[in-house]
């Protein structure tokens, strides 16, 4: 496949946004080429970033489900499932995308192209995927898990996906499993103006402080504060 000049540079400036350096450029360049940029140049159509995009979708549902696995230890195995689909839903790697700039560097058909294809999120998705199962092949999967340390795992970690989750019935069940005692929730303190109030909610467990989290409502804050009750008490096991 021959690139004109501006894209072989939006995909030199693709790598040193990512801090990569792809070995086998090729399939670099197969993940972010559109069907349709295949179609009317008609390169045949295995060229195109269909099979690593099949091949990325599973490589992150395995990054993602091991994730989630190691992190939160007191998570069943119905809410690790509604997590991990929201986070490898459509709208989401479409957002990873944007802010990666993947948008850029797609190779598109000029009908595609007209029609604002690189800002369509099922096409960002797609490339997100495609980018992953490019990643995986030229690397490994351990180049894959530090992709997404750098982009996907911070946003799991601050709670991004949080409002996927009940984080207070989570809590309340561990602790009533194990007899750990009674769980009640403060407001701390109210800050910003009322347009624009902020709330701190604490999670106290038999009075003593387990998790701080903040919101735009009392609600939103004590699942925040429940979240982080929940990462305590995984990393450092049951409170004596």
């Amino acid at each position: 496949m021959v690139l004109t000049e501006d894209q072989k540079q939006q995909f030199v400036k693709l790598q040193e946004r990512m801090e990569l350096t792809f070995e086998n450029r090729k399939l670099l360049t197969q993940a972010f080429t559109h069907s349709s940029y295949v179609n009317e140049h008609r390169i045949y159509s295995f060229q195109d970033n269909e099979r690593l995009e099949f091949l990325g979708d599973a490589v992150l549902e395995l990054a993602v489900s091991q994730f989630l696995f190691k992190k939160f230890n007191t998570m069943s195995e119905g809410d690790m499932t509604k997590l991990r689909a929201s986070i490898v839903c459509e709208p989401s790697l479409a957002k990873f995308a944007e802010e990666l700039e993947f948008g850029k560097a797609v190779l598109l058909g000029k009908g595609e192209e007209m029609t604002g294809g690189r800002e369509r999120p099922a096409l960002l998705a797609d490339v997100f995927e495609a980018f992953v199962g490019a990643l995986y092949l030229d690397q490994g999967l351990e180049a894959v898990y530090q992709f997404l340390d750098k982009t996907m795992y911070p946003q799991i970690n601050d709670g991004a996906f949080s409002h996927m989750m009940d984080f207070k019935s989570q809590l309340q069940e561990y602790i009533q499993r194990d007899n750990l005692g009674q769980i009640k929730y403060l407001i701390v303190q109210e800050r910003g103006p009322a347009h624009n109030r902020e709330f701190v909610s604490e999670v106290q467990l038999n009075e003593v402080g387990l998790g701080v989290g903040t919101g735009r409502s009392k609600k939103e804050a004590e699942q925040h504060a429940a979240q982080q009750a929940l990462m305590k008490l995984s990393e450092q096991g049951k409170p004596k």
